[in-house]
């Protein structure tokens, strides 16, 4: 029986759709590194200082501080919200509530106000935090999951090059406008986020698994192209509604309890991912500490801005290439070897130290641009099942939080105690992260998709029942017309993988799909 011919799409459907997705994700990214960035510039500003009084050290770094906070507020609870009101409410939600924050700052008439508006930004950019992640792997296909994820980091760190940038010529404007408008600019980018996320489809996954079937079709449907009898989008559909009712057969609840008996390992990688993405960029040396002042210490740092985000685009071809692991390892590598060598020529202190330490600078934040800043942020929602996604991942992205708002807080003390033994100090974190982390526990998760990560976990038993359940269709293949069984080499390509050139150099023959063949 041929099908009816299919009408021409008049929305967007397929690769136009996922980009466009992934273009008004990023901006949730742009916003929480537009934030971290622009308050470094406002603050030293005259006009800023002569506003609030000039405010010393513990209220320029409480205005700074809080901003963590209450990220790390709501990124613990937006697993709750990311489950019941699903990824897209969450992300409108955040969106508004950042920009209410950056309404507050921006007309503040004076200090505690000014905090509030940071506390309630600080909200905002934990529910962004949490659920852009998300929602960005539960839309992309298994073999471009990881580009589009580094892609989305690539607007993170445009967002902080660009609040640089903005501080910097805006510091020309001779008037409270100089703090002010780069406060507000924020607030437009959240406006336009929370009305492009009305736009925006829902997450299949979430939508499966609180049983909008035939809406999760529609949006599987759009993402494969627009074709209601695509083979390819009813196969994953399948996948994904076989691994739902299977996790509630097994008769476990969603609770934090029963995800941390039932997939420890899993939330401790995510979290020691965010966690030591941290450590490993926290000293990340300033440039007026080197001796650079001024204008030229607001310029280097603009320039920097630049090459790092330069160096987040390679990521966006090598990550579904050379997979996760490699690149983890390489750039602690790199970035190790340059904190060590900065903390080396602080310590000989010569007059070519400035100039080398910009350098250094340079190559340890192209190397954490490439590795330890974009994949922390992919891994996590990559390795959780769709059941306790959303709460593994608010765990992870609350250690990042914790974290960030820990080393804020001692760094500017250990800078001032220990000085050049800072960076070597940090360069060992690289090397722990090399050695504990990547090499012995992280497993490789390229181009594997979602619903099949138990096997990367070596998850035998959940493997055999989900074998055992597709047995049992397998019986029913037999029967099955020509279309169907073109059904079944669809489901195939959608699970197949190559093992690449580095999984061999590193001697991991890494995850080998389940194809219909080996049943």
């Amino acid at each position: 029986m041929e099908h009816a011919p299919v009408r021409p799409q008049s929305r967007l459907v397929g690769q136009p759709l996922l980009y466009a997705i992934t273009a008004f994700a990023s901006l949730g990214v742009f916003l929480f590194g537009y934030d971290q960035g622009v308050m470094s510039g406002v603050i030293t500003g005259p006009h800023f200082r002569k506003f609030f009084n000039s405010p010393g050290p513990i209220e320029v770094g409480t205005m700074v501080a809080v901003l963590e906070v209450g990220a790390f507020i709501t990124s613990l609870a937006a697993g709750q919200v990311g489950d019941r009101l699903g990824r897209r409410g969450t992300l409108f939600i955040g969106a508004c509530v950042f920009g209410v924050g950056g309404v507050i700052q921006t007309f503040t008439p004076g200090f505690w106000i000014m905090v509030i508006g940071r506390v309630v930004a600080g909200f905002g950019v934990g529910l962004l935090s949490t659920i852009v992640p998300i929602y960005q792997s539960e839309i992309s296909p298994p073999d471009h999951r990881g580009a589009l994820a580094c892609m989305e980091f690539t607007g993170n760190i445009f967002g902080y090059a660009s609040s640089v940038w903005i501080d910097y010529f805006c510091s020309y404007i001779n008037s409270d406008l100089s703090w002010r408008i780069p406060l507000f600019i924020q607030c437009v980018i959240g406006a336009i986020l929370a009305a492009g996320s009305l736009l925006l489809p829902e997450s299949p996954r979430w939508l499966i698994d609180t049983d909008k079937d035939a809406e999760g079709m529609r949006v599987l449907v759009d993402l494969h192209g627009g074709d209601p009898h695509d083979i390819v989008a009813k196969a994953e559909f399948q996948e994904i509604k076989d691994r739902v009712i299977f996790e509630r057969e097994s008769g476990e609840g969603r609770s934090y309890a029963m995800m941390w008996r039932r997939y420890k390992r899993r939330v401790l990688l995510a979290m020691s991912s965010q966690a030591f993405a941290q450590l490993v960029s926290a000293s990340s040396p300033d440039d007026s500490e080197a001796g650079w002042i001024g204008r030229d210490a607001i310029l280097m740092t603009g320039i920097n801005g630049i090459i790092y985000i330069l160096s987040t685009i390679p990521t966006w071809y090598l990550v579904d290439r050379w997979g996760r692991r490699f690149i983890l390892l390489s750039g602690a590598v790199v970035m190790g070897l340059a904190l060590a060598a900065t903390g080396w020529w602080m310590y000989v202190d010569v007059p070519e130290t400035p100039r080398a330490v910009v350098i250094c600078v340079i190559i340890y934040n192209a190397a954490f641009g490439y590795s330890w800043g974009p994949l922390p942020w992919l891994y996590p929602p990559e390795i959780m099942p769709l059941t306790v996604r959303a709460k593994g991942v608010s765990l992870s992205t609350a250690t990042n939080w914790a974290f960030n708002f820990f080393i804020g807080e001692t760094t500017p003390f250990l800078q001032e105690h220990i000085e050049w033994r800072l960076y070597p100090m940090h360069g060992f974190y690289c090397a722990c992260s090399f050695v504990l982390d990547v090499c012995l526990v992280y497993p490789e998760t390229r181009g594997v998709p979602l619903e099949e990560m138990d096997a990367v976990f070596g998850e035998e038993e959940l493997e055999e029942r989900l074998e055992e359940e597709e047995s049992e269709r397998a019986s029913l293949v037999s029967r099955r017309s020509s279309r169907s069984r073109s059904e079944g080499t669809a489901r195939t390509e959608l699970r197949s993988r190559r093992a690449g050139f580095f999984d061999r150099l590193l001697g991991r023959s890494g995850y080998e799909p389940i194809r219909d063949g080996d049943e």
